[in-house]
């Protein structure tokens, strides 16, 4: 008896969270044929991506790939078979094929024309619902299910279990905790065996000592230049971009 790709049925892969990697995670899984299952604790999807930009959603950035690789401050080797398989002109062309048209701002930063973060976000929608795609909202995954080292489905949070033949974790970081990065996939991970580096923050303010910040509070800069030097004057990292006063 012969048979034929259409005798099995489709990988089920269960993908846990509804940000711009889940997003993007469930639309490459199911153009490979999968039957994807998104999951998403949040009642919306793309959430940290509404307040991304100052609401305008900083795409990418236009930049050539080795002028990137040269901005990556440590390891970039680790990134080349990513980026090589899918790069910034390539991630653009996605995004107005799926009716997000973008525009090119200086330091080569990409935006939609409309200004507007939705827009991403729905380009990101209308692929996913192109394609098939379940979205389930309000379903907070607690745990990756194995038997004998191998998945069988996600541990939801009122303790229905979702069979599935893989899974994809793309919970985000620790960050901002009112849009759901809570550090869900770092407790995932762990369970399943692996060892956690502790988190530390990537983007951080400058701290100043006296008042002179509290004094300028609120006040907003663009096009200004900032440096950081040790005691010796020795200059340990500069920027030139946008500039912003708090209370500290």
């Amino acid at each position: 008896m012969t048979m034929s790709y259409t005798d099995f049925s489709p990988v089920r892969v269960a993908v846990v969270g509804g940000g711009a990697a889940g997003m993007m995670a469930a639309v490459s899984a199911a153009e490979q044929g999968a039957d994807v299952i998104l999951l998403e604790k949040n009642e919306k999807l793309g959430k940290k991506i509404y307040i991304t930009g100052k609401g305008r959603c900083n795409v990418t950035n236009a930049c050539d790939t080795e002028a990137f690789f040269a901005n990556v401050m440590s390891n970039p080797k680790f990134l080349y078979s990513a980026v090589y398989g899918f790069d910034a002109f390539q991630t653009m062309s996605f995004f107005e094929e799926a009716g997000c048209r973008l525009k090119t701002e200086r330091g080569e930063r990409v935006f939609p024309v409309s200004d507007h973060s939705s827009d991403v976000i729905k380009a990101l929608q209308k692929k996913m619902d192109s394609l098939g795609i379940t979205v389930l909202f309000q379903n907070e995954v607690k745990k990756v299910l194995t038997e004998k080292e191998t998945v069988t489905g996600v541990l939801l949070a009122g303790g229905k279990a979702e069979a599935c033949d893989a899974v994809i974790v793309a919970t985000g970081g620790i960050s901002y905790e009112s849009t759901g990065s809570t550090g869900d996939g770092y407790e995932m991970a762990q369970k399943l065996g692996h060892t956690i580096v502790p988190a530390v923050g990537s983007l951080v303010p400058l701290e100043t000592a006296g008042d002179d910040c509290q004094q300028m509070q609120g006040l907003s800069l663009r096009n200004v230049g900032v440096k950081l030097l040790n005691a010796k004057g020795k200059v340990l990292y500069k920027d030139f971009g946008e500039l912003l006063f708090t209370h500290f």
